[in-house]
């Protein structure tokens, strides 16, 4: 593991865990082409994945003080008896939608790793599903519904989209937000909800990623690790603004085209490493 492999696998990870594309996907992309090995790639994953929840939180610190400031009087209220539906404001209805939504993952989530291990060519039709999904999402409009709208309904729906992003090459944030388009949310509650969801996913992996790379008994170099999980985090804090800045410019369609290349390019890449 060089300095120069982490600085590249960390670009890749900030900026495409946020963007729609999937940052699995492009992450085993790059190590498939540069022959690295499953167990050194692995324990790097969990760096630059710490590096992008640096970047989360830091781009929403606002809105997590919110809800952990909610999750507090939420707890004080269920000890205490005093659950009203009055008391549901919209930071409360959020959390709650969170945690069912999050809920959604775990019965799948211990299947991880069949949905991993599999060829280039299933996962050019995953970067293609991902292709059809956000061009859908991007053609939706009059979304006008914020967080204190939220329903389970919602919460399920997004859930699932959730789930389906097990599969590397469609995208976790592009299957999130789009479930927020088709089920009516505005724009940025779709992206801010899609991205706050996407912290215990992330911190999950982490914990399942570490322990995989610590059975097999590979480390990374000290100075590659800590450059790529600064360099994950900056480069997740500038993609998680251009994220914001596309959709409120109506241009999510442009991934949609990205991907596209990207499951053509995939495609032909197993082709050259088969036929070479």
């Amino acid at each position: 593991m060089t300095l120069r492999d982490a600085v590249i696998q960390a670009v890749l990870q900030g900026l495409t865990e946020f963007l729609p594309v999937s940052s699995s996907g492009h992450l085993k992309l790059y190590q498939a082409m540069t022959g690295q090995s499953v167990e050194e790639g692995t324990f790097l994953t969990v760096i630059l994945h710490l590096g992008t929840l640096a970047a989360v939180c830091i781009a929403f610190r606002r809105t997590l003080l919110g809800l952990f400031r909610e999750s507090g009087l939420l707890l004080r209220d269920l000890l205490t008896g005093n659950i009203r539906r009055s008391r549901m404001n919209p930071e409360r209805r959020m959390l709650l939608m969170l945690m069912l939504s999050t809920a959604m993952l775990i019965p799948f989530y211990w299947m991880k790793d069949v949905f991993e291990n599999i060829t280039l060519p299933a996962l050019a039709l995953c970067f293609l599903f991902t292709s059809v999904e956000l061009f859908f999402a991007g053609r939706t409009g009059g979304n006008e519904r914020t967080a204190g709208d939220l329903t389970v309904k919602d919460a399920v729906m997004i859930g699932l989209f959730q789930c389906a992003a097990l599969f590397p090459g469609i995208s976790r944030s592009g299957s999130t937000v789009s479930g927020g388009l088709f089920a009516g949310l505005e724009k940025e509650t779709a992206v801010q909800y899609s991205f706050v969801l996407g912290i215990p996913a992330i911190l999950g992996g982490c914990i399942a990623e570490l322990s995989a790379a610590v059975q097999g008994q590979v480390s990374v170099p000290t100075g590659a690790a800590c450059t790529g999980f600064l360099t994950a985090a900056v480069t997740g804090i500038l993609s998680i603004r251009f994220v914001r800045l596309l959709i409120r410019s109506d241009r999510f369609h442009l991934f949609s085209v990205y991907t596209l290349c990207v499951s053509i390019l995939t495609l032909g890449c197993w082709i050259f490493l088969k036929y070479k």
